[in-house]
């Protein structure tokens, strides 16, 4: 299956856009594939930067960005904005964009209108959608329309509370043995990818060594073809409680807060701007504009 190609920046050629059939050859190879969300323009140019692979513009937005307390409140028009944002940043990576809540669950149609309006309204190269079961009508729906599919199993957040919350899931035989099947099925109709969340390493280990296709963890141990990490957690720029699984390589956050805490240090003691952040005028059009303008005690006295 292959993508249309990345339009070119206006000024400067794109480096090709990486297509999803090498996502397979990375995965028979063992190259690890790398993944991580992102939000807006400078995130998708950043990951570009650093040569991630894949970009996925995760409903987490409505956690990490909008302020919610879940990924459930993430509309359309809100995913579409922040979709088309990281698209013109991300040129090489897959980008990837999270259906959210509600747009995909009901019927097949929903799911095919919305998913279209991913790849055309906001340049997505592939959509993502949480579930097996009767979602696999939805994946194979999507497949059929063209529209490159990542599959979701484990622990599933827009379905968090029919899970007992936030907990890995998988833990038991027959919770492990349902997750392999659904993996399989997912597989069987059209993913081209999964991603598995939460879910104890030997059973993230035992599907990923029977799938053709790529597995990306998260919480999932280092059996998987790939990892994915949220921007927020791994920079340090999330307030929330940490998942067991999150490793933070910087704490952006802190940085962010104590330049904004210099900023404001400065405006109020009076230290910024200075002459060096100042525009100048010539001196003979100064003259003018005074003359013409007159002085302030004139004025006030007009």
């Amino acid at each position: 299956m292959s993508i249309r190609p990345q339009k070119p920046a206006p000024a400067t050629p794109a480096p090709g856009k990486l297509p999803i059939t090498e996502l397979a050859e990375m995965k028979a190879r063992r190259q690890p594939i790398v993944m991580v969300t992102a939000y807006d323009a400078p995130g998708g140019r950043l990951a570009d930067q650093a040569g991630v692979d894949l970009v996925l513009v995760g409903d987490s937005a409505a956690m990490t960005v909008l302020g919610h307390d879940s990924t459930v409140p993430a509309t359309m028009e809100e995913m579409l904005i922040l979709t088309r944002a990281v698209t013109r940043g991300a040129r090489r990576p897959l980008v990837v964009a999270d259906m959210p809540f509600g747009s995909f669950q009901v019927t097949d149609e929903d799911a095919v209108r919305n998913a279209i309006r991913f790849v055309k309204e906001a340049g997505a190269d592939a959509v993502k959608l949480e579930g097996a079961g009767p979602m696999l009508s939805r994946v194979r729906a999507l497949v059929g329309a063209g529209i490159p599919v990542m599959g979701h199993l484990g622990l599933t957040p827009q379905s968090a509370t029919m899970l007992g919350g936030f907990k890995a899931q998988g833990r038991s035989a027959e919770k492990a043995l349902a997750l392999l099947a659904d993996a399989r099925a997912l597989e069987a109709a059209g993913c081209f990818s999964l991603v598995l969340e939460a879910v104890p390493e030997p059973v993230a280990r035992r599907v990923s060594e029977e799938l053709a296709i790529p597995t990306v963890g998260i919480g999932a141990g280092a059996a998987t073809d790939g990892q994915v990490l949220v921007w927020h957690d791994l920079l340090g720029l999330y307030d929330g409680r940490a998942a067991r699984f999150v490793k933070r390589y910087a704490d952006v956050g802190a940085t962010i807060r104590e330049a904004l805490e210099a900023y404001a240090a400065d405006v109020r003691e009076g230290h910024f701007p200075t002459e060096e952040h100042t525009y100048a005028m010539p001196a003979e059009e100064l003259a003018l504009f005074e003359q013409a303008a007159g002085t302030v005690d004139a004025r006030r006295a007009g």
